[in-house]
């Protein structure tokens, strides 16, 4: 390579459409008392029945989290001094699961609880997931593609490739905006259900991966007659 050789600069993408790996849900439980004490052991009791729930399933869930816990005293809006009306409890819990039928029971499951709310699921692919992989393999096979038609155009041949730059890889939101992707399940106070519900059927949302490459070659000289 001499520096008159000429260059030529081309990107290279791809486009994936894969199925997802993962989903996760949320499960908000909630309490409300006029003891404190009652109130949390009311609130410990059912977010420990949702965590054996969860728990049930082994291997489906990848993961499980408490996301957040919270008891607030709730004040008297008229009277004299700082009266406490009543104590609300909640807790958050994230589970992430990888077996999508085990998911479509337990999320039926966990929305057949009393004062339970359940939010998902959000569809994802796993960080070492082999689509990425897949993706920018493809990138760098459309950058030469691009680069050799390129060069064929002007009576010319690829020789040497400068520099490859990857220009980062993309997937899909792995959790939309809630407005998008939310189904909610919420079972009213009092309302146990008599009998099991049906498992409902979640339909896995499939996930796009975009990668994107800059490839630079040296070709041989241009036919421009």
């Amino acid at each position: 390579m001499t520096t008159t050789d000429p260059r030529l600069g081309v990107r290279g993408e791809a486009t994936l459409e894969v199925e997802p790996e993962l989903a996760r849900i949320a499960v908000t439980a909630t309490a409300r008392g006029t003891d404190r004490r009652d109130t949390l052991k009311d609130i410990t009791r059912r977010n420990n029945h949702i965590l054996d729930l969860i728990k049930e399933y082994g291997d489906a869930v990848d993961k499980l989290e408490t996301g957040g816990f919270v008891i607030t005293p709730e004040l008297r809006e008229r009277g004299r001094g700082e009266r406490i009306r009543a104590y609300h409890g909640t807790v958050r819990i994230n589970a992430t699961l990888t077996d999508f039928t085990a998911l479509g029971e337990l999320t039926t499951r966990l929305a057949d609880l009393d004062l339970t709310r359940v939010d998902g699921p959000w569809w994802s692919l796993r960080h070492d997931s082999p689509a990425y992989r897949t993706a920018r393999q493809q990138a760098v096979q459309a950058a030469v593609q691009r680069a050799r038609e390129y060069a064929e155009a002007l009576g010319s041949r690829l020789t040497t490739l400068i520099e490859l730059a990857d220009e980062g890889v993309q997937q899909s939101t792995p959790y939309p905006r809630e407005r998008t992707m939310r189904a909610a399940f919420a079972a009213a106070p009092g309302s146990a259900a008599q009998d099991t519900a049906p498992a409902i059927d979640l339909e896995p949302e499939r996930q796009t991966v975009y990668a994107q490459v800059t490839a630079h070659f040296t070709m041989t000289a241009p036919d421009l007659g």
